[in-house]
């Protein structure tokens, strides 16, 4: 692992293990809270915070927007993930729909990559990320005897938010050149949040006044968007899009692990070897010395 892009690495599992918290913190909501209100909140509460920091310190500039196409299709894939996968977790369940989207991001960084970018993934990412979806797939197999469904329109859903995180991802990298990562991040999330604002205008928002659900409101605005988010940004500057989406797969990894040990959720056989898989590969992709250097 080279120096260059160690600590890189480090954010990006730092703020990966930060949006692991949003499934609990979800989970300990109070009644009546809509998963695309939610998410709605979530954006707005993080993308405002995020702009009010960028604007104390000074580092919103016109250089900020030079890309305005890049930024808004960044925007748009930013909101288009909260309100596909918030729906697709609500549709096809927590563990299949988490599983999907965020297991399927590393493939669509890797597709879009080559696509768009012609670049061709290194082995070293192709090791890891079919050790970490194997092991997401594992860690999700329904116990024997279980009657869960998995329906298509939820899988569908997990998809579009995979595919969108994975577009976001490498949007945003290619705004972060001349400009500081705190600004890149608080412009694209503060568009964001106003896309989403006609959900904020159309639900009933009682439930987000209540102490338990304000506080719900602050983490995942506060430590799991906007806490989180400027860590990745800072991190993406010396790691590949498409390793920092690999990376990104301690997400699931932690919810499951917060799952067992907050919500008290049994830990069978499978899952702790779908976790083990998912740990080998983010230590591959960790430890293992890069061929290129980062972009």
């Amino acid at each position: 692992m080279t120096k260059s892009t160690s600590p890189g690495i480090l954010l990006i599992l730092l703020a990966a293990i930060l949006w692991g918290t949003t499934g609990t913190s979800q989970a300990l909501a109070p009644s009546g809270a809509h998963p695309l209100t939610v998410g709605a909140l979530r954006l707005a509460a993080g993308g405002g915070a995020l702009l009010l920091l960028a604007l104390a310190r000074g580092q919103i500039t016109r250089s900020c927007f030079r890309n305005p196409l890049i930024t808004l299709l960044a925007a748009l894939l930013v909101a288009a993930y909260q309100l596909a996968f918030f729906k697709a977790v609500a549709v096809t369940g927590v563990a299949v729909g988490t599983m999907v989207a965020i297991g399927s991001g590393p493939l669509f960084a890797g597709l879009f990559s080559l696509l768009f970018h012609a670049e061709r993934p290194d082995r070293r990412w192709l090791i890891a990320t079919a050790l970490a979806v194997a092991g997401l797939l594992v860690l999700f197999i329904p116990a024997p005897g279980s009657t869960t469904e998995v329906k298509t329109t939820g899988v569908l859903l997990a998809l579009a938010a995979g595919a969108s995180y994975a577009g976001y991802t490498l949007a945003i990298k290619r705004l972060l050149p001349g400009n500081s990562s705190d600004a890149v991040i608080a412009v694209v999330f503060t568009l964001g949040g106003v896309l989403l604002l006609p959900f904020l205008f159309s639900s009933d928002l009682g439930w987000a006044v209540t102490p338990g659900g304000l506080l719900v409101i602050l983490h995942l605005g506060l430590v799991a968007t906007a806490l989180a988010y400027l860590i990745f940004a800072r991190g993406l500057r010396s790691v590949p899009a498409v390793h920092a989406v690999t990376l990104s797969l301690a997400e699931p990894l932690t919810a499951a692990a917060l799952g067992i040990l907050v919500l008290r959720e049994s830990l069978t056989l499978t899952a702790a070897a779908g976790m083990g898989l998912v740990l080998a590969g983010l230590v591959v992709l960790g430890t293992t010395r890069s061929r290129k250097a980062a972009k």
